[in-house]
């Protein structure tokens, strides 16, 4: 009943991984000590599981994924960019923290989208 692992499910590891690094200064900016370190422990699990997948992954899926990682980082520049633009045009300023940690969700979550819309085609 195992999963196998593949080179979207890392790439979705990795981002919910940068997700919850950048919002550990929204936490201990705000005092929220419980939370960072519920969010500290949850990291480094995280991190674990990664790094099991990515010792699983087979070579032809290595390969893939660059393709995946650069856009993952475009779908998170471009989360932070639309935040940003949300941010001050609706909502008000509310800080670089919560900017960088929304951003950061929100990039994921169209990274995650963007992968279920239309898989990455592997290389012939």
């Amino acid at each position: 009943m195992g999963a196998t692992p593949t080179p979207e499910r890392f790439s979705l590891l990795l981002g919910l991984a940068v997700v919850m690094l950048v919002t550990l200064p929204r936490y201990l900016l705000g005092g929220h000590q419980s939370r960072l370190t519920l969010l500290g422990v949850a990291l480094v699990v995280v991190i674990g599981v990664a790094l099991a997948h990515w010792r699983l992954l087979a070579d032809e899926a290595r390969r893939r994924l660059p393709a995946l990682l650069r856009r993952l980082a475009v779908c998170l520049v471009a989360g932070v960019a639309l935040t940003a633009g949300w941010q001050l045009l609706a909502a008000g300023w509310q800080g670089w923290a919560i900017l960088v940690s929304h951003g950061a969700t929100l990039g994921l979550l169209l990274h995650a989208l963007g992968l279920w819309w239309k898989p990455l085609e592997s290389s012939e």
